[in-house]
């Protein structure tokens, strides 16, 4: 018999919270793990990396916090109804219900699927009614079992909305559409969209197929639906999947939230869409456009190219970690020098043929190395591998940045641009201008349209092959030798850094990795940084510690405040804290997010203070790192490591006392006002 996902002990009516919605979500928290459901500690973690990314507060004064963590013993169902409605963040106002929604990680798409029916129910009025006026928490608790968990299974997926058999005559029938809903964890906002569409659609009387891509599994469209369909609506906050199957057909795309206010008026452009030769349409080469959420805005270049930049960054950082840490074990295998050698080594020698010491010019001089037989050997072997891994760097980023902006159209154009940059000497610089100019080049073809018989081939031929001449000509008729000058300029710029010029670096880059926490300008620093590496010079090394350092210095912080004032925290930030210590040992900023979203103003400036510190420190030291990731754990890959630990415990001291100080004069003067 299936395990019920929601129980009167999982109900609480009449709830007073203190504070913002993050008090809500706290005794959201705590509520399933009393029920041995859940940790609460990684529960609450989980919920509120959630919010994080985007607020649960949805229209109808409701509120869905909701995740799927390793925290999460069994699939939950949590009801909070408030004696006082809190802020979520909803267009409409503040919310009375709550609504936990707590998986497992792995959760298999049946318990997806209940979830999903009560995402569906929390559009409707006479539901959300019915939860407000329920006398006991037996009867909530009954009211949600209905809906999720029915005697009668009812049959998997979500059956079209069809269009009224009658069309009055003399008027053409109304159009068939399409729609895709995708939020970022698939479980709530998904198939609350859905539900909203289909609800509008059946008002209208308009045919209205839904594919919901989240966590319960994708049924797609069959071609038949597809071929007959004349629009289709997009509300989703992340890349859908299989867009090249729509190329050519009229959209309407907005943030998955926008249904849940305006379905009708989405139903209705879609409509107009349709009828209409010169609409927008799905670009052939399936590009992830991303509009702006809760409306049907297009989001401006800009921020289309500060988001494919990001999405470059991201896709980057596997390359740079794998390659960097590879090196700084073949350092640590077979000494420093084994990275003048490696390449001759791994490619001439085995384990059967063992190299003696090996002879290698530096700076003129004849060296020999130090290290020899099978540690010169296995070094070498893990030197050449993080070499090449490196040398994807440049290309990685550059292809990446293209296919955030165009899609899959424009990951070669992207990745031929970077490896072009590498070989005139205009790197990351370089990287960073490619990716963008075929990302925005192969977008603008996929805007074309093709005879029917030329559009299978724009996405995997033509475009591609049109971007790269395209790019490649312009790099080398036109912008690569001043981006070879700037990228020179660069280098030596940080090549003579020394004393005060040095420390005011490292004092910028210590503040731009605490300002906020994993966010864009913290991802520029760390993109400067692991750009650089590539390079291998000392200069390019101290970066990468200062950034290491400094980033690790806001969850050490939030930690350290934690433990000396702990009445100045909630259970659930003193449980944060505590987990804080191993996330910022691991160069984890990210674990600090909790405390900066709940008292931003007193926590973010204390953190740029302790990076400011680091930064500095680290530079004036000279401290270097050949690995891009990994905290106290690389300390192999850290010269000198006595230097990067005094850099951040000192910076750990200061955000860590500041922000005590800041919390504890607040709470002083809240107490003095409370006793008036």
């Amino acid at each position: 018999m299936t395990e019920p996902l929601i129980t009167p002990e999982l109900v609480r009516l009449g709830v007073a919270v203190t504070g913002d919605k993050h008090a809500a979500i706290a005794e959201m928290a705590t509520l399933i793990a009393a029920s041995g459901r859940a940790d609460r500690a990684g529960l609450l973690d989980a919920f509120e990396q959630r919010e994080a990314q985007f607020t649960t507060g949805m229209p109808g004064g409701i509120a869905i916090p909701h995740c799927r963590a390793a925290a999460v013993k069994q699939a939950s169902l949590g009801l909070i109804r408030l004696a006082e409605p809190i802020d979520f963040g909803s267009k409409d106002g503040p919310a009375d219900l709550i609504i936990g929604i707590a998986a497992p990680e792995g959760t298999g798409d049946a318990h997806m699927k209940l979830l999903a029916k009560l995402s569906r129910a929390l559009v409707r009025k006479d539901f959300l009614a019915s939860l407000r006026s329920a006398k006991t928490p037996a009867e909530a608790a009954a009211l949600i079992s209905a809906v999720v968990q029915p005697d009668e299974p009812s049959p998997a997926g979500a059956a079209p909305v069809r269009a009224s058999e009658a069309t009055p005559p003399g008027e053409a029938a109304p159009p068939v559409l399409l729609a895709i809903t995708s939020c970022p964890t698939g479980i709530a906002h998904t198939y609350m969209a859905a539900e909203a569409l289909e609800e509008a659609a059946r008002d209208k009387g308009i045919e209205l197929h839904v594919e919901t891509q989240g966590s319960g599994g994708i049924v797609p469209f069959t071609p038949d639906v597809i071929a007959k369909a004349g629009a289709i609506i997009i509300a989703a906050d992340v890349g859908i999947t299989g867009r090249d199957r729509f190329a050519g057909m009229p959209i309407i795309e907005s943030g998955v939230k926008r249904p849940m206010s305006e379905a009708a008026k989405m139903i209705d452009e879609a409509v107009a869409a349709a009828k209409d030769p010169h609409a927008r349409r799905v670009a052939g080469g399936g590009g992830d456009s991303t509009e702006a959420a809760d409306s049907g805005l297009q989001v401006g270049w800009g921020k289309r190219i500060q988001q494919a930049v990001m999405t470059g960054v991201s896709y980057m950082i596997p390359f740079v970690a794998a390659g960097g840490l590879l090196t700084a074990l073949g350092f640590a295998v077979g000494g420093y020098d084994v990275a003048f050698v490696s390449n001759d080594v791994a490619l001439n020698y085995s384990l059967w043929n063992l190299p003696d010491a090996q002879t290698y010019t530096s700076g003129g001089v004849e060296l020999v190395t130090s290290a020899s037989g099978l540690a010169l050997y296995l070094g070498s072997l893990l030197a050449a591998l993080g070499g090449w891994g490196m040398g994807f760097l440049v290309a990685a980023l550059s292809g990446y940045v293209a296919f955030g902006l165009a899609g899959r159209p424009g990951i070669a154009p992207g990745f031929i641009g970077g490896a072009l940059s590498v070989a005139i000497g205009a790197g990351f610089l370089g990287g960073l201008v490619t990716g963008i100019l075929a990302g925005l080049l192969a977008l603008w073809l996929t805007s074309l349209k093709p005879p029917r018989w030329l559009a299978g081939l724009m996405p995997v031929v033509i475009i591609p092959l049109l971007t790269t001449m395209l790019v490649g000509l312009l790099m080398l008729l036109l912008l690569g030798r001043p981006l070879a000058a700037a990228m020179t300029g660069l280098q030596g710029w940080l090549t003579g850094m020394t004393g005060t010029s040095a420390v005011l670096l490292g004092i910028i880059l210590g503040l731009m990795m605490c300002f906020d926490l994993g966010g864009p300008v913290n991802k520029a620093a760390y993109l400067f940084a692991t750009a650089g590496l590539s390079q291998g010079t000392e200069a390019s090394w101290m970066i990468m510690a200062t950034v290491m350092a400094a980033g690790m210095v806001p969850p050490l912080a939030m930690a350290l405040s934690t433990t000396l004032r702990r009445n100045l925290y909630t259970p659930a930030e003193r449980e944060n804290g505590t987990t804080a210590w191993l996330l910022g040992a691991a160069f984890i900023s990210e674990g600090a997010i909790p405390f900066a979203a709940a008292d931003p103003l007193r926590v973010i400036p204390s953190m740029m203070a302790g990076g400011a510190v680091t930064g500095a420190l680290c530079m004036a030291l000279g401290v270097g790192s050949k690995a891009p990731h990994g905290g106290l754990f690389v300390f192999f890959a850290i010269d000198p490591f006595w230097g990067f630990l005094v850099s951040i415990v000192a910076g750990t001291l200061v955000a860590g006392l500041l922000v005590t100080v800041l919390k504890q004069t607040s709470a002083n003067k809240k107490a003095v006002a409370a006793a008036v």
